[in-house]
């Protein structure tokens, strides 16, 4: 399981905007507990624009639960994959949510110490211009929910970033089932109970 994803120049296609780049590689998400194989499979494909970071997850699934319409809602409570992105120190760091229906949740952490104990989480940050969809299609037996999430950069307070720049992030999923629940993750974060704040697991995404 790789610490760095390189994160490919390209524009989204406007003809099929759920087929990334050529040049952009999808990675599979892991058990966030214990980095093994998840039941359900998961990846997710990062690229850039000139404006935006976009982000692809595709999950295969077998039952979605899915309720909240609300924005900034409690959306960890049902299926959802989620976005943590550190653009600068990883003291500060921005959180992402979408769910099968497209609802959305932003919110700016403050973790100076790492922990979940003494982190503050401003739900009232909004990440302007954020663009989410969901399309549930059937790839044979299988139900497959693919979510694009675009992010302004200027939301972020950052610039388009440079060549060879690098920024610490997580991607998540959370997925809800009637016998047990499944937390996986691009950088397993290790922790039981499941806990995606752990921001010294986080990754390194290289610009290109």
């Amino acid at each position: 399981m790789s610490e760095i994803l390189r994160v490919a120049r390209a524009e989204l296609s406007i003809e099929d905007p759920w087929i990334a780049p050529p040049q952009a590689t999808p990675v599979r998400l892991v058990r966030s507990t214990d980095a093994a194989p998840p039941r359900l499979a998961t990846t997710v494909t990062v690229w850039y624009d000139p404006a935006h970071l976009n982000i692809l997850f595709c999950g295969d699934d077998d039952a979605i639960v899915a309720k909240i319409l609300e924005h900034d809602g409690p959306l960890y409570e049902e299926d959802v994959f989620e976005v943590f992105l550190a653009p600068g120190a990883l003291t500060t760091y921005f959180e992402l949510e979408v769910n099968p229906l497209g609802t959305t949740f932003d919110a700016r952490v403050e973790s100076p110490d790492g922990d979940r104990a003494t982190m503050r989480v401003d739900r009232g940050w909004e990440c302007a211009g954020l663009f989410a969809a969901v399309r549930k299609s059937w790839r044979g037996t299988t139900l497959t929910v693919d979510t694009m999430i675009r992010v302004p950069f200027a939301s972020l307070g950052r610039t388009p970033p440079k060549r060879g720049e690098e920024w610490r992030a997580n991607f998540y999923r959370i997925d809800r089932g009637p016998l047990r629940d499944e937390f996986s993750a691009w950088r397993a974060t290790m922790k039981t109970p499941a806990d995606f704040h752990v921001p010294s697991a986080f990754g390194t995404l290289v610009f290109d």
